[in-house]
């Protein structure tokens, strides 16, 4: 698995956990402030395309993984 296939996956998992949490009809409603954490993992992700500044790809390359392009390259 790839580092940007593992974002995407988290980033998917986070945002709709953090909905089923701050949506009032979810059966684990908890609170509408996790639609917070909703909005900080959409604008994470936003600035990460113009930036190219991600802490969650920084974990997963301490943890061993590897990029598409180290992968394409061998």
């Amino acid at each position: 698995m790839t580092i940007e296939r593992a974002i995407t996956i988290m980033a998917g998992f986070f945002i709709m956990l953090s909905l089923a949490l701050g949506w009032q009809a979810s059966p684990i409603f908890m609170h509408e402030y996790w639609l917070f954490f909703t909005a900080f993992v959409g604008f994470n992700l936003f600035q990460s395309g113009f930036t190219n500044f991600c802490p969650a790809a920084m974990i997963f390359k301490a943890m061993g993984m590897k990029s598409a392009a180290d992968k394409a390259a061998g």
